[in-house]
């Protein structure tokens, strides 16, 4: 389906309202398919899956596990069961983290995270750092606030069993070479661990390509319902991992003495799970797989750049810290707090992120105490970055 600005905005009924919307990084706007398919979840169909034999509960189960064909269809996974269902990104890098760092690595191995990476991705290792006395490895950032495989070349050692990395940071926009990063990874004997959260749906992932090991991203950033994560896994490797919770669903068979695990995925997926959130996002799916991806995102792009080089040129006091050609637009104003800017803004109806955005380190890497981040995607218009340029001159005069 070509891709048609204006066409692209009508699927979004939020967008009716007289806010300006640019905190998607944060979580984006959901498409009408994707409120049509939960509220008729809830309205006509509720029923609970992968047990009842009744036709609704076995048509819900086959439209549930639909939903796990075309996630895995969308990262080219080898098989379905190697995605996952979790709460979100957040909860997929802690089953890894708990279930498989915490059970297979040992004292004094070595898990090397870079600097670009949001508290999710840095949290998990540090609770294993601690459980376990493995050693978390700072991969910094360069000066312009890229990753260098050279600098990453210099830490590996033999005791390196994971390199964890960001597939696009949620501050600067920057996207490291994953395919690079996972080759040395592979060289090395240590496995890639990729959080996709901020990157998926800007940037085509492929896992087999890419050869990564485990991969995980959020529903709700990619035009999906809250509450529903990924984690892609290979095979092998959840085949290793502790199950992390019990409950139902989980086992084939328990008794007072023990519990036989489920094959995968279910074994990983205890109790009931977010139904109306996998049907939603099915919905999402099978709308995002007709759309030209590529011209949106180029498009989304251009609007940024746009406007980067129209706020250079009517605030030149503001210093930019987002790459080009990204989808996101971080800056911080010297001597203006944050806070001041997005409380201003806010009162004009434009919504933005200020603050650490859950990247402390990255933020004091960067030199400031907090930042501003407007973040757009393809449902975005001129008219939204216009109001966002007038909207913080105007912050700026008042706070003069």
């Amino acid at each position: 389906m070509k891709f048609q600005p204006s066409v692209f905005r009508a699927e979004f009924p939020s967008l009716q309202s007289d806010s300006i919307y640019l905190d998607s990084a944060s979580t984006s706007l959901k498409p009408q398919v994707m409120i049509d398919a939960t509220n008729h979840y809830y309205t006509h169909n509720t029923a609970t899956i992968l047990r009842s034999k009744h036709s609704t509960a076995l048509a819900l189960t086959e439209q549930f596990e639909q939903a796990r064909i075309l996630t895995a269809k969308l990262i080219n996974a080898e098989h379905s069961h190697e995605i996952i269902w979790t709460k979100g990104a957040t909860e997929s890098l802690n089953l890894i983290a708990q279930s498989h760092a915490r059970y297979l690595l040992k004292e004094d191995d070595e898990i090397i995270i870079s600097e670009l990476e949001h508290h999710s991705n840095l949290i998990p290792w540090l609770q294993v750092a601690q459980q376990i006395g493995v050693k978390v490895i700072k991969w910094s950032i360069e000066e312009d606030g890229s990753l260098s495989t050279d600098r990453l070349l210099t830490l590996i050692t033999d005791k390196t069993r994971i390199i964890t990395v960001t597939q696009m940071s949620n501050v600067t926009g920057f996207k490291p070479d994953i395919a690079k990063i996972s080759d040395i990874a592979h060289q090395h004997n240590a496995i890639i661990v990729v959080d996709g959260a901020q990157g998926i749906v800007h940037q085509a992932i492929d896992v087999k390509k890419y050869n990564i090991d485990f991969y995980v991203f959020s529903a709700h950033k990619l035009y999906g319902p809250t509450g529903l994560g990924v984690l892609y896994g290979k095979s092998d490797l959840l085949t290793k991992m502790d199950c992390g919770q019990g409950g139902g669903k989980m086992l084939k068979s328990a008794s007072f003495t023990g519990f036989q695990p489920a094959d995968l995925p279910y074994k990983f997926e205890a109790g009931t799970p977010n139904i109306a959130g996998a049907l939603g996002f099915h919905a999402t799916l099978k709308w995002l797989f007709a759309l030209d991806t590529e011209a949106a995102e180029a498009y989304t792009n251009k609007l940024v750049n746009d406007c980067r080089a129209k706020l250079i040129e009517a605030i030149p006091q503001l210093k930019i810290i987002s790459v080009a050609d990204s989808s996101i637009l971080t800056f911080a104003l010297p001597h203006i707090h944050h806070d001041d800017i997005s409380i201003l803004l806010a009162e004009q109806n434009i919504a933005i992120r200020a603050g650490e955005l859950c990247a402390q380190p990255l933020i004091k890497a960067l030199g400031f105490p907090g930042v501003i981040r407007a973040s757009f995607m393809p449902y975005n218009n001129i008219d939204d970055t216009n109001h966002l340029i007038s909207g913080l001159q105007s912050a700026i005069d008042i706070l003069k």
